[in-house]
């Protein structure tokens, strides 16, 4: 029997329709108790740490789709995330629109750009892929440094001077920090249940199939060009609304904390936190954010966090490539496998 055909065996043709809500309830349930654990517990120094890493999360989950469903790495996903803020922004500042509007532009320029950037993958993959996609951010950060983030002015770039710079207006119903920070929980799980629906449904059984081989996938009947193409979109469109719910978090954006480096950190944590579980991304924000904000805290230098983040990936790598995440996930079934045995006997 050929390959092609062993896989498509292997592979059901849907997944059923009684698991769906049983694991995409998972999201909601899991971000409405850690929204009302921060609630809670969390001062508004945290609130504000917890808000960007829960917006961040978005980023890496568009990661854990090129990466966890295609193999792809792209170390541009920041770079996106600063589209999406500076066309959030702009569209915010030039025409006042209800803060959705701006978030939904700033998610769909973002994913074109994303599917742009994402057009050397249609002939490179692994090192070459990265390599390219890094200098595409490095492009960006020369771009921003030039441009700026828009802060009211006049004409394309909407750049004010000196006193005439304005902030960019929470939505009406989620003006306070803790209206906020429940605002975006509540704009990232929506956006984590179109990831995970997407993982579920037939684009994850095709990006899986791709995953195994190219000529496996167009032997399977899968249109390689379309799904790799609509991969880099929904990564881009994540990676946009996670810089448009960044930008309404604070009203503005510094163009210095767009650099090529930031990508490269992002996908790191990408790993470390997991990316073939859902949750992962939400614990790679944390990281990304709640360690900075813990090592402020405590008045260590911030930089200290290359150095924690550097032997967290070099251990993922070498013990643990399904992340933290995974770890939990398999901590949990091997829980229930117990509690199985127990009712047994």
């Amino acid at each position: 029997m050929m390959t092609s055909q062993q896989t498509i065996q292997a592979l059901p043709e849907r997944v059923p329709v009684a698991r769906f809500p049983k694991q995409l309830l998972q999201v909601p349930a899991t971000m409405a108790l850690f929204a009302a654990v921060v609630t809670c517990l969390a001062n508004s120094y945290w609130l504000s740490a917890a808000t960007s890493a829960v917006a961040l999360s978005l980023s890496v989950a568009g990661l854990a789709i090129l990466y966890g469903q295609l193999g792809l790495v792209s170390l541009c996903q920041f770079a996106l995330v600063g589209v999406g803020g500076w066309v959030t922004l702009r569209v915010g500042h030039a025409f006042h629109p209800p803060f959705e509007i701006s978030l939904l532009a700033g998610g769909t320029v973002a994913s074109v750009v994303g599917l742009a950037f994402g057009l050397p993958a249609l002939r490179l993959r692994g090192l070459y892929l990265a390599l390219v996609t890094l200098m595409l951010a490095g492009a960006f950060q020369i771009i921003i440094s030039a441009w700026g983030f828009p802060d009211g002015g006049n004409g394309f770039l909407g750049r004010a001077d000196g006193s005439g710079r304005a902030m960019l207006p929470r939505p009406e119903i989620a003006e306070g920090a803790v209206g906020y920070f429940l605002y975006v929980c509540l704009a990232a799980t929506i956006a984590l249940l179109i990831a995970q629906w997407h993982k579920l449904g037939r684009p994850g059984r095709a990006w899986a199939l791709i995953r195994k081989g190219e000529t496996v996938a167009i032997a399977s009947g899968v249109n390689v060009l379309t799904y790799k193409a609509w991969a880099f979109a929904l990564s881009g469109f994540l990676a946009g609304v996670s810089g448009a719910l960044l930008a309404g978090n604070v009203g503005q954006l510094d163009g210095r904390a767009f650099g090529a480096f930031e990508s490269l950190n992002l996908f790191a944590l990408a790993i470390v936190g997991g990316v073939y579980n859902w949750y992962g991304a939400l614990i790679a924000g944390l990281l990304l954010r709640a360690v900075p904000a813990l090592l402020t805290d405590l008045g260590i230098d911030g930089y200290v966090t290359i150095g924690i983040f550097g032997v967290a990936l070099f251990q993922a790598l070498a013990t643990a490539p399904s992340g933290i995440a995974g770890q939990i996930a398999s901590l949990i079934a091997r829980l229930r496998f117990g509690s199985a045995k127990e009712r047994v006997r």
